[in-house]
């Protein structure tokens, strides 16, 4: 176990989305100057002052560099305490410093929010060695170490513990975004295959009445002008979804009661259209949801329903649940039977995301049905 906690330490990489060098970290460095320089003027206390002065300001401005280069950071700075350390036991001088580069934890704070795992273990390793150093240089008692490991251990585990949140919103973040392109990705496929199936169901229509009937041939070209300008209507909100990376705002989410506009009388076949009278009180995901299963079906249908003369969309609503039904009397080929492609599988990921139930397949009396049912809560 210990070794497999390691091993992933180890392979561990930089966290991601480290911030550049702002204002704020000028004003620390500037600030932590200052107070170095007075502590090493207002202090009478201070061992070996200006060597200690000097190198309390020298290191103050290596924060700058915490982020981008933790390990550099830490090794520079720890490695000067260390060189010290081994100074005062050689000398026998303790307590060579000053309070200020009490700023050395914002070092092993960075090294454990920003670098990789191979990077924290080095640099820890030169903190251990650099505290144990500097433990035996100022004859620290058991309570002194005891303390000082422990605030030691305390600025790793901050750093430690906002690496884990920050890396966790992301992931969250990530698999947000990825829902969010599922979800654009079955709108694009509805919106797309409905409108081009109509274009083409009206196309072959006009194309067989242009000789006998040029009227009926002019109203197959309004409505594929119609259709194709909704599509790139809707196309082109969406493309300003993905662009924006916000809604369409004002955009209309199609529902229930939007279904009426995919019945039709003509051309064969006809589509018709069953709903509740209450349609109040939906909650918007399963409105929209409905909506788009329907739109999918009847795609579907016009498709790959041979000979079909008739399509019939209804919803049923009731005991907290919401159920929809479209079935054509078509002759069922070999296509009715695949049960892949984005189509399908975009229609069960949306009623599976709502806790529903769908069924898709052949009608024991002919033609082919889509079944969904989805709960909907409770109805006010």
């Amino acid at each position: 176990m210990t070794v497999n906690v390691l091993g992933s330490l180890w392979a561990e990489p930089r966290a991601a989305q480290a911030p550049g060098r702002v204002w704020r970290d000028w004003v620390l460095a500037g600030v932590l100057v200052l107070a170095a320089l007075l502590e090493g003027v207002l202090r009478d206390d201070v061992v070996w002052r200006p060597f200690a002065v000097v190198m309390a300001v020298g290191l103050a401005p290596v924060l700058l560099w915490r982020r981008s280069r933790p390990l550099a950071c830490v090794v520079v700075a720890f490695g000067t305490v260390t060189l010290l350390g081994l100074v005062s036991l050689l000398v026998g001088v303790p307590g060579v410093g000053l309070d200020t580069m009490v700023y050395f934890l914002v070092f092993v704070y960075a090294l454990v929010r920003w670098g990789s795992g191979r990077e924290i273990v080095a640099g820890l390793a030169v903190v251990a060695v650099a505290a144990g150093i500097g433990t035996v240089a100022d004859r620290t008692g058991a309570a002194g170490v005891v303390g000082g490991f422990g605030v030691l251990a305390a600025a790793g585990a901050g750093g430690a513990a906002l690496r884990y949140r920050a890396e966790s919103w992301r992931r969250a973040l990530e698999q947000s975004r990825s829902q969010e392109r599922a979800g654009l990705a079955r709108e694009l496929h509805d919106i797309v295959a409905h409108h081009v199936s109509a274009i083409a169901v009206q196309a072959q229509a006009g194309r067989a009445m242009a000789g006998q009937r040029p009227g009926a041939a002019l109203e197959a070209l309004v409505v594929i002008e119609g259709e194709a300008s909704q599509t790139l209507a809707q196309m082109r909100a969406m493309v300003r979804v993905l662009r924006d990376g916000a809604p369409a705002r004002g955009a209309h989410q199609p529902g229930v009661a939007d279904l009426v506009s995919l019945a039709r009388r003509a051309p064969v076949p006809v589509v018709e259209v069953e709903l509740p009278d209450d349609l109040d009180g939906l909650p918007p995901q399963v409105d929209a949801a409905v909506y788009r299963l329907a739109q999918e079906a009847l795609t579907n249908a016009l498709r790959h329903a041979r000979g079909a003369s008739r399509v019939e969309i209804r919803v049923v609503a009731g005991a907290g649940r919401l159920r929809l039904r479209v079935s054509d009397d078509g002759r069922t080929g070999p296509a009715r039977r695949v049960e892949h492609g984005f189509g399908l599988l975009g229609m069960r990921e949306r009623v599976q995301l709502l806790g529903g139930t769908l069924r898709a397949g052949p009608a024991p009396g002919g033609g082919w049905t889509v079944d969904a049912e989805m709960p909907v809560g409770v109805r006010r």
